[in-house]
């Protein structure tokens, strides 16, 4: 079948490009290059604004049966910083991929969405179907898009999954974002450069790996998984200070971060259950956290030789 990715050459979009291709699927990649350049040789690239009201001409043009949206803006802090611009990103451009499949005849979008839009939970691992409390324009923003989205299917039929992530790291990423903390520390140590962890280094986050990820959003683009939400995660929580120790085992370094203040915001702990994704899609994360950080840490030290 054919498929639009948007975000293609991003992080966690070039990883899905290389998984629908090997798959089998004729891909179509949408991105800026404004977060990387990443996507495969012989990919079609659609070089546009995920907000570009154009894309609705490029979309009937080659229509797509199914579009995986995960062009986003993907920082907190910079949604703090510039909201509108983050709102231009993440809401208007998921209504203008929405509407552009609408008219397409797409059969089905599958909508990345972010753990971020639990907030401070009740209790841990989060289930799906938690309500969400969205603390940051960014958060708010990925709530509003799964709104859109299931507008959509109401009024005209639109199939659609939505995939909660938690903190998707591995190679290719950036210091962006949440899982953005393993770049920050993988690169530092394998430079031997210092290192800081925030706080007493006891915050937790759910790390999932990059390929993991992508195998949930294949297996959403079927037919299985319509109508609903699911959380893409491990279910466990990593502190701080725990991860820097993997990632300093990873790459031969010391263990030794500084500490600084706590950052205003920051959520004390998150994790997500993936059980209901398990039960409908199918879908189990595979990779465990050391396994993926030794493949993280190999990747950027590759990438370190060739620069």
């Amino acid at each position: 079948m054919r498929v639009l990715v948007t975000g293609a050459a991003g992080f966690i979009g070039s990883h899905l490009t290389d998984r629908l291709v090997a798959d089998g699927h004729e891909v179509i990649g949408l991105d800026d290059l404004s977060s990387g350049a990443n996507l495969r040789p012989g990919v079609e690239l659609w070089r546009m604004d995920v907000a570009d009201p154009a894309l609705r001409e490029r979309v009937a043009a080659r229509p797509p049966e199914v579009i995986c949206h995960l062009a986003a803006q993907v920082s907190v802090r910079a949604s703090v910083a510039d909201p509108l611009g983050d709102a231009r990103t993440n809401v208007i451009g998921t209504v203008n991929v929405l509407e552009a499949a609408r008219a397409a005849g797409t059969r089905k979008v599958v909508f990345t969405s972010s753990c971020a839009v639990y907030g401070v939970p009740d209790a841990l691992p989060v289930p799906a179907g938690a309500e969400l409390r969205p603390a940051s324009p960014y958060a708010a923003s990925k709530v509003t898009g799964e709104v859109y989205t299931r507008a959509y299917h109401a009024l005209h039929g639109l199939d659609f999954t939505i995939l909660t992530l938690a903190n998707v790291y591995g190679p290719r990423q950036t210091p962006d974002g949440e899982a953005g903390v393993i770049s920050i520390f993988t690169d530092a140590l394998l430079a031997g450069r210092p290192t800081r962890v925030f706080g007493d280094g006891k915050q937790t986050r759910d790390y999932v790996y990059v390929l993991d990820v992508v195998d949930a959003f294949a297996r959403a683009t079927g037919e299985r998984g319509g109508g609903g939400r699911y959380n893409v995660g491990t279910g466990l929580q990593t502190t701080d200070r725990d991860l820097h120790t993997l990632v300093a085992a990873a790459a031969g370094a010391p263990d030794e971060p500084d500490f600084a203040p706590p950052r205003l915001g920051d959520l004390p702990a998150m994790a997500i259950d993936p059980s209901t994704t398990a039960a409908d899609l199918g879908w189990t994360p595979r990779t465990g956290l050391p396994e993926g950080l030794a493949e993280t840490v190999a990747w950027a030290r590759e990438r370190a030789a060739r620069s």
